[in-house]
């Protein structure tokens, strides 16, 4: 089976949960071919149809992958290639685009959705399946943390809350996450998760003392799924499905409220939880590594097919 994946194309690439999602098909026999959207809003994405056409007519795709709202609508201005569309959170909860994104999944074959909120925020009535983003689960994630952090070249001793994106990040709301850690000892630092590898990344979980979700807005978010896959304990604000991902996992802890005295709290307890959690058994007991998603996604794309 040929898969033409049609997802935003930033700075030359592609987001890492979908290119390593592409990475796991091929790894059970789908073969993927690519289009990368360069353009920005409605009219950005539209101007692409005439290259999307062309790339159909050359790789003759057997489905269509679109992520994202506006991917899905720009690859069903196309009708001879059947389109599965799978929503990320942003294209949900955006107001603006949320029209958008039903436009699209009115003309999608079948549609994926990532969280059980925004599925419940839209209802579709058929074709739809909740499928959370998968992981890649490497021996890396079970790194210990003394060598962890002499890898990361952080103090044996410090105190690190590891944040959930970058300061810049409006989405992310830092000023919460700094209000917080504040009322944390003097000594404590929250570290920004800005401008590092993907191995940097998952040592720096495995380095950390808590990991720290502050988000105004999120679908399914990919780092708290890699923060468990380490053993990370985690605070988070109730945000997309950290809930039902966390759920029954000792040493991860979602706060009722956004005070930041509640989680200065409950970071307490992240930290002298001291060890690694059960949240790596926890994603498998889930289905969400992604050799298991891609099974999942071969089960849509043959049922589209046919």
């Amino acid at each position: 089976m040929k898969v033409l994946v049609v997802a935003n194309n930033k700075n030359n690439g592609f987001a890492p949960f979908i290119t390593e999602q592409a990475r796991a098909l091929e790894n059970v026999g789908v073969t993927v071919e690519w289009f990368g959207v360069q353009g920005r809003g409605l009219t950005g994405y539209m101007r692409c149809l005439p290259a999307l056409r062309r790339k159909i007519r050359e790789c003759k795709p057997d489905i269509i992958h679109a992520h994202y709202g506006l991917s899905g609508l720009l690859a069903n201005l196309q009708r001879q290639v059947p389109v599965v569309t799978t929503y990320h959170g942003s294209d949900i909860n955006d107001p603006q685009v949320r029209p958008l994104s039903r436009m699209a999944m009115r003309l999608s074959r079948h549609n994926i959705f990532v969280s059980r909120r925004t599925l419940d925020m839209v209802a579709p009535r058929s074709k739809y399946s909740l499928i959370p983003c998968g992981i890649d689960l490497s021996d890396t994630q079970m790194t210990e943390k003394p060598e962890a952090r002499h890898r990361m070249n952080l103090q044996p001793d410090g105190r690190y809350i590891l944040f959930a994106g970058a300061f810049q990040n409006k989405i992310k709301n830092a000023p919460l996450a700094k209000e917080t850690v504040a009322m944390l000892e003097p000594e404590t630092e929250l570290l920004e998760l800005r401008g590092y590898t993907r191995e940097q990344v998952t040592l720096l979980m495995c380095a950390a003392d808590a990991f720290l979700l502050t988000s105004f807005t999120e679908g399914s978010p990919q780092v708290v799924k890699e923060a468990m896959a380490c053993g990370c304990p985690i605070v988070s604000v109730d945000v997309g499905d950290v809930i039902e991902r966390t759920e029954g996992v000792e040493g991860c802890y979602v706060a009722q409220s956004r005070d930041p005295q509640e989680l200065a709290a409950l970071l307490q307890k992240a930290i002298a939880f001291n060890g690694k959690t059960c949240g790596r058994e926890k994603i498998i007991t889930d289905g969400l590594d992604n050799r298991q998603v891609a099974q999942r996604l071969v089960e849509i794309y043959e049922s589209v097919a046919r």
